[in-house]
């Protein structure tokens, strides 16, 4: 049992940290929290299975397009909506939040409810990992987890657009002063965490059905870890991923699954009240402030 909750907590870790890279990535360059997050992840999914079982797309195709196609309407989510309350907290919270409510309950009324919504998964069958037996598709999950956390890394350290991110994460005035327009940057950045949001569905959905309420709990996850690790941190985000992710764990084998979604919301409570700035958050901490 330990054994089995040890590599299954891994995965589940790895699975919280590619569902988290794109909200951490928005919020760490443009410092706006896209609540459409959730619902953008769910309608890569679908976009996926309506171009393989309507239109007998190959599954390399029909990802490159869902992800492509969810990149722009994060562009245009920032250029039509974003842009005019940016700065505005409260705003951007209601706007991004009832954009992705209508997204999701979009595809609620167009009958997109049902077990039959399911994606293939890259490869069959499972390897043996001593004595516990792991999918293919969970490894995939590790191994795509493992390859854009380092390739964000190399993206935001060693290219222009990167080091311009960078820049308009660390000081925008200063930035604005180079020449770097930061109001284009941060667009970018909503279409690429948004496109990372694609690409985390397109792994990890394959494991299940695609469901609307999944939205829901997608943007939770991804709260309670950046939340937890430090928004904008991208350390924080792999620590904050294994500690939740551990504890959801050890709570579906003690308690059941239905109890695992409780673990991100009691995570998000605490580190609020011991450690508002998250475990490597660089915000200002309540006392600094007064």
């Amino acid at each position: 049992m330990l054994e089995v909750t040890l590599i299954y907590g891994f995965i589940n870790s790895v699975i919280l940290a590619l569902v988290a890279l794109g909200f951490n990535l928005t919020f760490g360059i443009s410092g706006v929290s896209n609540f459409a997050y959730g619902a953008l992840y769910i309608m890569s999914g679908y976009i996926v299975w309506i171009l393989i079982n309507q239109f007998s797309a190959p599954f390399f195709v029909a990802a490159l397009v869902s992800v492509t196609v969810t990149a722009i309407l994060g562009a245009l989510l920032y250029r039509l909506v974003l842009l005019r309350v940016r700065g505005q907290v409260i705003s951007e919270v209601i706007a991004t939040f009832g954009v992705g409510l209508a997204i999701l309950e979009l595809f609620r009324f167009l009958g997109f409810t049902g077990f039959e919504y399911t994606l293939p998964p890259f490869t069959d069958g499972a390897i043996l990992i001593g004595n516990t037996y792991v999918d293919h598709q969970r490894l995939w999950i590790v191994g795509a987890g493992v390859f854009i956390a380092i390739g964000l890394y190399f993206f935001t350290h060693h290219t222009k657009i990167g080091l311009a991110f960078r820049g308009i994460a660390q000081e925008e005035k200063t930035a604005l002063s180079l020449g770097i327009n930061s109001d284009f940057m941060a667009g970018l950045s909503v279409a690429f965490g948004s496109g990372l949001a694609a690409v985390a569905a397109i792994v990890i959905l394959p494991r299940g059905t695609i469901s609307v309420n999944d939205g829901y709990d997608v943007l939770i996850n991804a709260m309670a870890v950046c939340i937890v690790g430090g928004l904008g941190s991208t350390v924080g985000v792999v620590v904050a991923s294994f500690i939740i992710g551990y504890a959801q764990m050890a709570t579906d084998v003690l308690s059941g699954p239905h109890w695992k979604m409780i673990v991100s919301l009691i995570a998000i409570f605490v580190i609020l009240i011991v450690k508002p700035s998250g475990l490597f958050g660089k915000q200002k901490e309540l006392e600094e402030r007064i």
